[in-house]
């Protein structure tokens, strides 16, 4: 018989080798391949056969009427906006973040809230000893919630205990990094052991009907750390965004099964822990009284809700001969390279002398391409040095050609901007105005350009 070989698996991308490389052949990540010592990969023999020898399944149609997920609330409205209308019996989610972003916190807040509804929550820390647990609870006015409480690591001691009596309602694992098989030599956090671990614990919460929290460290780039495949065996997946530093956190939803991408929660980190914020859109606008050059607000969309965000830029003429700098911030920096380049080549434009800084305001990150005419309103007010009136927002995608093309749910962004009090837009020219709001219509950067540049606005 041929002697089975060991393969190896990319921690930052989950691909799978033969054979062990300093860099991995699929991500280019250096010195990430790792041994797997559950997984054994044995020479093909043409003896064997998959076609024969298993059982047969019964295949259904699509016309099988199927009832919609129960959810359950958790008292935390923008959680539950965020995961698509509350928690999913027997679904999993994977919660990642930076270091005391706040992700035990919310978790501990659900928690106790479920726990004083009468449900039965259990919380295994990996990380943390129970007492400080407690304590953090008792800060969050928790410390009378009936959550039943360990500190371990082992996956077979967590499903032992869990399947003596009825299963619980939710599961928190905290964090899926520290947990451990005994079935797999290696130590907690490799990859071989958080697939294992996550497997098992995500079987126990199919086949229960038990809602799983995992929660995962991340990287320096601000992935969840692990094997990649992690993030494809949960329902869904959450990042917590913002800066320790800062009062504010985002909580995205990336993937979900059972709701819409791109969905976020905003929150406040209070002495009570982390709090609602109803209102988003007024965190992420400065209040003044009077509008400055490089300004504008942009009404974005964060998957089915529309935020208004201010687009803040700054043009510094330079030197002969001194090299420019681009620094961007909450932004693409490619794309606001691009719009560049279109207003150089479409509207005769120069920036190549100039330093261009780029900030949304509020810490808040916009992936949304209709932001390009905004940050190409803010770039012209700011080189021009004429301020875009306060009542004024501004939306739509640029193309290569200067084209103003349409954005999506444009009434939606429109009524959201006329209800916070703005009385007019820039944007492409299909836009259609709510009632007591005026639209100004563009087809092209050039016309718009002359349009800022004029002092129409």
């Amino acid at each position: 018989m041929a002697k089975a070989k060991t393969r190896y698996s990319c921690t930052a991308c989950g691909s799978v080798q033969t054979k062990w490389q300093g860099q991995c052949p699929d991500c280019a990540e250096w010195n990430s391949l790792v041994e797997d010592a559950d997984a054994v990969m044995t020479p093909f023999s043409a003896k064997h056969s998959l076609r024969t020898g298993g059982t047969r399944i019964a295949l259904e149609t699509l016309a099988v009427e199927t009832p919609l997920p129960q959810r359950a609330k958790t008292g935390i409205g923008e959680l539950d906006r965020t995961l698509g209308g509350g928690l999913v019996a027997g679904s999993a989610v994977l919660i990642g973040g930076d270091p005391g972003i706040g992700k035990s916190t919310l978790l501990l807040q659900v928690a106790g809230t479920l726990a004083k509804e009468g449900r039965r929550i259990v919380y295994i820390s990996g990380e943390e000893a129970a007492d400080q647990v407690r304590l953090r609870a008792r800060r969050l006015g928790l410390g009378d919630a009936p959550v039943e409480l360990a500190s371990v690591t082992s996956v077979r001691d967590i499903l032992t205990t869990l399947t003596e009596g009825a299963p619980p309602a939710l599961l928190i694992i905290d964090s899926i990094q520290t947990m451990h098989s005994d079935m797999l030599e290696g130590a907690p956090g490799t990859v071989a052991q958080v697939r294992a671990s996550a497997q098992e614990l995500i079987r126990f919460a199919k086949q229960s009907g038990t809602a799983l929290v995992l929660v995962g460290h991340v990287t320096k780039e601000g992935n969840i750390a692990g094997p990649r495949v992690l993030e494809h065996m949960v329902d869904t997946v959450l990042y917590f965004e913002g800066e320790r530093s800062h009062q504010y956190r985002i909580l995205r939803a990336v993937k979900n099964r059972f709701g819409g991408t791109d969905e976020i929660g905003v929150f406040a980190m209070e002495e009570a822990g982390l709090g609602e914020v109803k209102n988003p859109s007024s965190l992420f606008l400065t209040q003044r009284e009077e509008a400055v050059p490089g300004s504008v607000v942009f009404p974005s969309l964060e998957g089915t809700r529309p935020v208004m965000v201010e687009v803040q830029t700054l043009v510094v003429r330079l030197a002969s001969g001194a090299t420019p700098r681009r620094a961007v911030v909450g932004w693409d920096s490619g794309r606001l390279a691009m719009i560049l380049a279109v207003l150089e080549a479409r509207c005769g434009m120069s920036f190549s002398n100039a330093e261009v800084y780029l900030n949304i305001a509020g810490g808040l990150r916009v992936s949304d391409p209709a932001a390009d005419v905004a940050v190409a309103a803010a770039l012209v007010s700011s080189l021009t040095d004429t301020p875009v009136p306060l009542g004024a927002v501004a939306l739509g995608e640029l193309s290569l050609s200067g084209e103003i093309r349409p954005a999506m749910h444009l009434p939606l962004r429109l009524k959201e901007a006329k209800k916070l009090g703005f009385d007019r837009a820039l944007a492409p020219k299909t836009a259609k105005a709510p009632g007591g709001m005026r639209v100004e219509s563009f087809g092209h950067l050039a016309d718009l350009v002359a349009h800022l540049a004029g002092g129409g606005a």
